[in-house]
């Protein structure tokens, strides 16, 4: 149904109406709102504002040329003068377009308990343990996260290169929620989706962070402007709508994001708990009695008033803090009990791509794991090297047009932690892939890794699983890095179908799953 236009600019907190010429703009009705010129028609609402590498403003002739009611952009230059519809300037166009699709949908985050998990690694782990509890304790919960989103009881994969949905996605995402009966929703929140708004009028009530380290540099600059945009999220809870529970932050008290966001939160009197793996004195949670098998963890969770012991599939103590993150929302925020929260953890078989062990009766270990950044990294091979009695080898890549310091960064890691190392290709996109490898083998050879004995170059990713699988001996562990669950890869600017897991069954069965055909002659080896 159309809505006045005049509705929706009560939803923008902040803006400037240019009079338009012949125009009553009480009386304008609005059919459609987008920000994609191609999908605009008669009655359609159009945002324009700068993007990453186009500017929607170009695009308004256009709009107005199709039909468009109503234009919302950062500048009316580009508007045409003889345009006699009314032009809405606004500071921010990504973020305006949040607000609408929040009035546009009834704003639905509104009528539901909505819980945004970030960090660098471990949000999606972090979602799924807090899923799996809330399931165990009879919570109606839905979620979004990069492997997949679940409304109700409607599973949908996104395997591709994908992160937060754009605020239209996520507010209809959050009115499907709705519909379905959902009490509380769980966020995956991306540094893209709070920076670029795409969770902008999310009505957060919960904020969850895992830790903040060296990613995303080449989206916000520095390390400074990356966290900024993590706190972001927390600052939200301070002016978001109050919906009966506390608006609570969750922190980790072992990460360094920690005093960097109790110092933000403090002067807002924003409520925060919280957990600590090191047994850090603010924890509300920690955890104690850690062991270690193969195939589980066992810990138990303390907390000033209660502890239990919990057994989880995952492995590695990064595992531990998110379950941690995720037991504290639960229990101390969401009013979950100690019993729902044992079962919630131990019902979680694993994460797709995430320390996935992949067998075809081979005498050695194989992995896929997500790990694409320095600290995931140091983490996953930390983590295989406790449950490996024999060699680690590890076969990863960078990706191209993307933060390039952790090429360096990750080949430094790779040659303290790997026994041997396969530098293979990882969504090189348009930047030359041997070039990428060079500079993560120097960083090999700078901290004394052999090429030929300790590491190797396989441009070709299928051809490096492959090779990793025929050096391994029993007892090793082969670990293939930085794809996970992902279903393609990107060479040029073309995504290509890919599926590490495939790779590794491939080998394993005696195969290389080759990762592009012949004729991509500049993009593969």
């Amino acid at each position: 149904m159309p809505f006045k236009l005049t509705y929706l600019l009560t939803a923008l907190p902040h803006f400037q109406l240019l009079e338009p010429i012949n125009s009553d703009v009480s009386s304008i009705d609005i059919a459609q709102l987008t920000a994609d010129s191609r999908q605009v028609a008669a009655g359609t609402l159009f945002v324009a504002y700068q993007g990453v590498s186009i500017d929607g403003h170009r695009f308004i002739p256009e709009a107005v040329a199709k039909g468009a009611a109503a234009i919302i952009c950062e500048d009316a230059r580009l508007v045409p003068t003889s345009a006699s519809i009314p032009v809405v300037v606004v500071p921010n166009g990504r973020e305006a377009l949040a607000y609408l699709a929040a009035a546009w949908y009834d704003f639905p985050a509104r009528r539901i308990i909505t819980v945004g998990i970030t960090g660098t690694d471990g949000k999606t782990t972090t979602t799924n343990f807090l899923y799996h509890i809330l399931r165990a304790a009879g919570k109606k919960v839905s979620m979004i996260n990069t492997v997949n989103a679940i409304i109700g009881d409607t599973v949908l994969e996104t395997g591709l290169h994908t992160t937060t949905p754009d605020a239209p996605d996520v507010q209809r995402y959050l009115a499907q929620m709705v519909e379905a009966g959902t009490e509380v929703c769980l966020l995956e929140t991306t540094s893209h989706g709070l920076a670029q708004h795409r969770v902008t009028a999310c009505e957060f009530d919960v904020a969850i962070i895992t830790n903040i380290t060296h990613e995303h540099l080449d989206i916000h600059g520095s390390l400074a402007g990356y966290r900024a945009a993590k706190a972001s999220l927390f600052e939200s809870l301070a002016m978001a709508t109050a919906k009966g529970i506390p608006k609570t932050a969750i922190l980790n008290c072992d990460d360094w994001s920690y005093d960097y966001l109790k110092a933000r939160l403090d002067p807002l009197g924003v409520t925060w708990l919280g957990y600590s793996v090191a047994g850090h004195s603010d924890a509300s949670l920690t955890a104690h009695n850690i062991s270690t098998a193969p195939d589980k963890t066992t810990f138990t969770i303390s907390h000033p008033t209660y502890s239990f012991e919990v057994e989880t599939n995952l492995i590695g103590d990064y595992n531990i803090s998110n379950c941690l993150a995720a037991t504290a929302a639960a229990i101390e925020v969401l009013g979950v009990s100690i019993e729902a929260a044992r079962r919630g953890i131990v019902a979680l078989p694993g994460i797709p791509g995430r320390m996935e062990r992949i067998s075809e009766g081979q005498p050695f270990t194989a992995i896929v794991d997500f790990a694409h950044t320095p600290n995931s990294l140091k983490r996953a091979l930390s983590a295989v090297r406790r449950i490996t009695t024999g060699r680690v080898i590890a076969v990863f890549g960078c990706a191209g047009l993307r933060d390039v310091e952790k090429r360096v960064l990750m080949g430094e890691i790779a040659a303290e932690l790997a026994d041997i190392t396969i530098i293979t290709a990882e969504d090189p996109r348009t930047e030359e892939l041997d070039a990428i490898i060079d500079e993560t083998a120097q960083a090999m050879i700078a901290r004394g890794a052999v090429e030929g004995q300790t590491f190797h170059r396989v441009p070709d990713r299928g051809r490096a699983i492959y090779f990793a699988t025929q050096l391994a001996r029993p007892n090793d562990t082969v670990i293939a890095l930085g794809k996970g669950h992902e279903q393609s890869m990107c060479f040029g600017q073309t995504e290509y179908p890919w599926d590490d897991r495939d790779a590794l069954r491939a080998a394993l069965r005696g195969a290389p799953l080759l990762t592009l055909p012949s004729a991509h002659s500049n993009e593969t080896v």
